[in-house]
C-alpha cells in the first residue's frame, strides 16, 4: 500500500489525513474538545478554538502540541500552527455604511 501511496503521489495527503483523523488521539481528548482542525497547508496546521480562552491557552501549549504531532504523524508534517478563535458577529450592516465606531459610539 505504501509503495502505490508513493507511486501515485498520495503519501503527502494520507500523512495529512492522520492529523485530521487521529486529531483526539494526538492532543488529548481535553484539548480536542476545544479546538479542532481547520486545515493543513505546506506545513502549516490551522486550528479553531471554541473560545479566546482556549486560543490562548493553545498558544502556551504550541510547542507541546508540535512535539506530540511529530512524534505521532512524522517530523516536517506539520511545522507550525495558526490558532484562531471564534469569530465575532460583524457590526458592518446594509449597503451603506458610515466608517467609525458605530452603535458602540457613545462619545459625542
Amino acid at each position: 500500500m505504501s509503495r502505490l501511496a508513493t507511486d501515485r503521489g498520495w503519501s503527502q495527503r494520507l500523512t495529512d489525513g492522520q492529523v485530521f483523523g487521529q486529531w483526539a488521539k494526538l492532543v488529548g481528548e481535553e484539548v480536542a474538545e476545544h479546538a479542532q482542525p481547520v486545515s493543513l497547508k505546506d506545513g502549516e496546521l490551522t486550528v479553531r478554538a471554541t473560545s479566546t480562552a482556549w486560543a490562548t491557552q493553545l498558544r502556551l501549549l504550541q510547542g507541546q502540541l508540535l512535539t506530540k504531532i511529530a512524534v505521532a504523524v512524522g517530523h516536517g508534517v506539520v511545522k507550525r500552527m495558526r490558532i484562531h478563535g471564534p469569530t465575532a458577529p460583524s457590526w458592518r450592516k446594509g449597503a451603506r455604511h458610515v466608517s467609525g465606531r458605530g452603535p458602540r459610539d457613545t462619545y459625542g
